[in-house]
């Protein structure tokens, strides 16, 4: 009968064990949009991590675009006394908030997708993303490939002023543009990332300007707003060269028809590593400072490769 209790009391001990190790490890996640359509798929590797591995917890948070929802996001982590940080910034200049918060705490800081600006980078454990400015490399020299030496008049719709996707995106374009002497940047535009703004900065673009016939988008969203435009105003898609960043679903659909490549930046990828990086500090192991994931041009015979990476 003691024999039987002791078995029964040590089986009660090690299933409560069990279930004290089976999320022993906590991340905070403060998410910089759920609604951002690019983030949600990033949003998706990062619970596809958490359910593959039964021993951490990561919970994710809203900030709905608003740096002063994610700094209470991550002050309600940190008195959570979390494990560690994964955060997609709203801005680079938040991070050096959040880092200061995070080390007081000596909570390990990991961010993703958007590069804190360089005397920043102190406060991070670990940057997870892809190096921007060889997205507007590849847009470009596939543009210079395409044109194969004549001239061209390029608009370029650019994201949110200050982030470093945006600065370096079209540093990149502008930078392999430079080294021809055919493609001229005549006009520069925010679009802040949407497409009903590069929608509306190209029709007023391309009606006062007939000439244009390159059109440098900073992400899909916009160059997808370019084709509707191109379309609403009747300019042919041989007449444009419409080139995007991200290879969105959304995206997919127009390549070949109005889009003409668009470059891949995986929004799986870079989640997915994050939330590795992030789980291996929580354990205690050495991570890289940097961590890139490569951009991919798409074209449009590559179309059908890169819509079933989102099935």
């Amino acid at each position: 009968m003691k024999k039987t209790l002791l078995a029964v009391l040590c089986g009660g001990l090690l299933l409560t064990s069990q279930a004290v190790m089976a999320k022993n490890i906590v991340i905070g996640a403060p998410m910089v949009a759920f609604a951002d359509k690019w983030q949600t798929y990033l949003q998706e590797s990062i619970r596809e991590f958490d359910a593959k591995h039964n021993d951490v917890e990561i919970k994710l948070t809203d900030a709905n675009n608003d740096p002063a929802r994610q700094l209470n996001d991550v002050e309600n982590f940190i008195d959570q006394k979390v494990d560690a940080l994964l955060v997609v910034p709203t801005d680079p200049q938040i991070v050096k908030r959040i880092g200061r918060l995070a080390k007081k705490a000596n909570i390990p800081l990991i961010i993703v997708n958007r590069k804190p600006n360089d005397e920043d980078m102190q406060y991070v454990t670990s940057y997870v993303g892809s190096d921007e400015i060889e997205a507007g490399r590849i847009q470009a020299n596939y543009i210079v490939n395409t044109l194969n030496g004549k001239s061209a008049e390029s608009l370029v719709l650019m994201g949110v002023l200050g982030l470093d996707a945006t600065t370096k995106r079209t540093e990149g374009a502008k930078e392999v543009f430079a080294r021809t002497n055919n493609i001229k940047v005549v006009s520069e535009q925010e679009g802040k990332w949407e497409r009903d703004r590069g929608l509306t900065i190209a029709e007023n673009v391309l009606a006062a300007n007939k000439k244009i016939n390159v059109i440098v988008s900073n992400n899909d969203e916009m160059a997808i707003g370019a084709v509707l435009a191109s379309r609403k105003l009747g300019v042919k898609d041989e007449d444009v060269i419409i080139v995007g960043v991200d290879a969105t679903p959304d995206a997919l659909e127009y390549l070949g028809n109005g889009l003409d490549a668009t470059v891949f930046q995986s929004a799986q990828g870079q989640g997915y590593v994050g939330a590795e990086i992030a789980y291996k500090v929580a354990k205690g192991e050495k991570v890289e400072h940097f961590n890139w994931v490569p951009f991919e041009l798409v074209t449009p015979d590559m179309k059908e490769q890169y819509q079933a990476k989102y099935k």
